[in-house]
């Protein structure tokens, strides 16, 4: 049925009012005062000889003074305030926090992919960290012995479609390079351990004859002929590992047993890796990552059917990509106290959301093959680092060798750990966000170590690296105020989830709680993700509850601050075709002369 639709404006010069009748895409419009009857007859006779319906005067006025109300609600509500910013701002990251040697091929990566530096440039460091792994270690302090092993744990996080698994897939080949050529030599020591086995038992069944006739004459002596043929059992080859991607705990320990340097651990959807511990029943595993951070540990498995795998020190670095609300509810788990809360996600100190890249431009070139060549030749002279070359010692007890920082350094470092130590202790930020600062103790040095050695650097470690991790640090800093804001702040999110659904018309006024949570939608699936951000609008003045009595307990509705139902000024409301709100104030007339019925069209309302 066709519908005759018309639109009150508000009051303008000399008290005439825009109104508008639009039927089927066409409208007429004039400018006269409501309250005079010979100008509303008017106005009805000239949209009658348009479309052939039009509307009853007692129409006009209604919505007249339905609009009247609308200003006056207006007049008695205050400005709203705005929303706090959803994400926190955070730091530009330059291709100077880089090592030299591989900041050429980060960019590159970056431009190519038109995705965020930050996501290559976590790659590459993490990669770095598990190739150095435990051959050398940094001593933060002057004369302590306390000792830091370079691994690193690393997580981008985007929405998808940002670019973040192919941009971390780049970096990570130079690990994937290694463990093919590892797995090649691996197999070619198979061969030759085979062939040595064979020989072997050969000689070892000679020698066994030897023995018995060297025992039943008593002559020879049977123990040197007993420990010749223990010499002849081959040593078994054991493959070098760079990376995993899905293993249990128990096979990664054995894992790291044969390869004391350490391990990377590679997950695409990190999030899958989390929620594999916090199943029950994982509590072991859990345990077991949070040990092989520190990177330097003693673990031990006794196991039935393994039997006992000793661990001289268990090392994990570890990468992979989330999504923003994936990270939230472990975010919000950790700040709570809930079993998030033990210290995991804070053990991703390479922790990365940056800002989406928004201009996008379609960039087709071949890769920069020097700058991919430097970074393999990087990779390969820290694969193959002896740390003797390089300046580093090690204690008698034969532990991890390790660099410090020459005096320059020194005395920065220690300023910087002094400031670092103030600030979290002086119970001004969230405890989780302080539990994550209090990590960057191990994470500077770390990657200051990284930066010297991947430039070819020996010796002390002077205060270039150092300046640069601790950049480094400002800016991960900014990023984890980012992410931990998912929790500290939870009601900001569901406001602006709440906002957006006001905008779009999906509430209307008098809406109630339940309203809100019902649809499940994203950041207000739950009564408690509805309640604060609705209080949150209420303390903002965007909203105000009205307690509405009923038979049984009163019943909450919330009512929209008008201002956010204020149409444009009248001289472009000519271009609207629809209401810009839910609350009605629009009439639609039916074809038949004299009949009306009410309509709420969708709303379209901008903040």
């Amino acid at each position: 049925m066709t519908h005759l639709t018309l639109h009150v404006g508000p009051i303008g010069y000399n008290r005439k009012r825009l109104v508008i009748a639009c039927l089927d895409g066409l409208e007429h419009q004039d400018r006269f005062d409501t309250d005079v009857s010979f100008q509303r007859q008017k106005f009805i006779q000239a949209v009658n000889g348009k479309f052939g319906v039009a509307p009853d005067d007692d129409e006009i006025i209604r919505l007249a003074d339905e609009e009247d109300d609308r200003a006056e609600a207006v007049k008695e509500w205050t400005a709203p305030e705005p929303l706090p910013t959803e994400l926190s701002p955070v730091l530009p990251f330059d291709e100077w926090l880089l090592p030299e040697s591989v900041a050429p091929f980060v960019t590159d990566v970056a431009d190519r992919m038109q995705c965020p530096l930050e996501f290559p440039a976590v790659g590459i460091m993490v990669a770095i960290a598990g190739v150095v792994g435990r051959k050398i270690g940094v001593r933060p302090k002057k004369q302590d012995d306390w000792t830091v092993v370079p691994n690193l744990w690393g997580m981008i996080i985007g929405r998808p479609g940002v670019m973040k698994t192919p941009a971390l897939d780049e970096p990570l080949k130079f690990l994937k390079r290694l463990e093919i050529e590892a797995k090649k030599q691996f197999d070619d020591d198979g061969k030759q351990f085979a062939v040595a086995e064979i020989l072997g038992e050969a000689r070892k069944k000679n020698l066994k004859r030897v023995l018995e006739q060297a025992v039943k004459s008593g002559k020879d002596c049977p123990e040197d002929i007993a420990a010749q043929m223990l010499e002849e059992d081959s040593k078994q080859p054991t493959r070098r590992r760079f990376t995993c991607n899905d293993t249990t705990v128990e096979k990664l320990g054995e894992i790291l047993n044969e390869n004391c340097n350490g391990v990377t651990i590679v997950r695409d959807e990190i999030y899958a890796f989390l929620k594999t511990l916090d199943k029950e029943g994982h509590e072991a595993a859990r345990g077991f990552y949070l040990e092989a951070w520190n990177g330097t540990g003693r673990y031990t498995y006794d196991r039935v059917g393994r039997g006992t795998i000793d661990i001289d020190a268990a090392c994990v670095s570890m990468v992979g990509s989330i999504q923003p609300g994936r990270i939230g509810e472990y975010v919000r788990s950790a700040v709570k106290g809930g079993s998030g809360d033990d210290g995991l996600i804070q053990r991703f100190q390479l922790a990365v959301w940056p800002d989406h890249v928004k201009k996008w431009q379609n960039v087709d070139r071949w890769p920069d093959t020097d700058a991919k060549n430097r970074v393999w030749a990087t990779v390969q002279m820290l694969n193959n680092l002896d740390p003797a070359t390089v300046g580093a010692v090690a204690d008698e007890d034969g532990d991890t060798p390790y660099l410090r920082f020459d005096d320059d350094a020194q005395q920065r470092f220690d300023e910087w750990r002094a400031g670092l130590e103030r600030r979290i202790r002086s119970d001004e930020m969230a405890p989780a966000l302080e539990s994550h600062l209090a990590k960057y103790r191990s994470l500077i040095p770390t990657l200051a170590l990284l930066i010297h050695l991947a430039d070819g650097g020996s010796g002390p470690i002077p205060a270039e690296p150092l300046s640069k991790a601790i950049r480094w640090g400002e800016v991960l800093e900014s990023h984890a105020r980012r992410i931990y804001g998912l929790a500290v702040r939870p009601d900001i999110s569901a406001a602006h989830a709440l906002a957006k659904k006001i905008a779009d018309g999906s509430l209307a006024d008098n809406f109630t709680l339940r309203d809100v949570y019902r649809p499940c939608w994203a950041g207000l699936a739950n009564k408690e993700e509805a309640q604060i951000g609705v209080d949150l609008l209420i303390e903002l003045n965007w909203l105000r509850a009205e307690q509405l009595p009923t038979v049984g307990r009163p019943t909450i509705t919330y009512l929209i601050n008008p201002v956010f139902f204020k149409k444009a000024p009248s001289d472009e409301l000519t271009k609207l075709t629809k209401p810009l709100c839910s609350t009605p104030f629009v009439s639609s007339v039916s074809a038949t002369p004299g009949h009306i019925s009410e309509n709420t069209p969708s709303a379209d309302t901008p903040f």
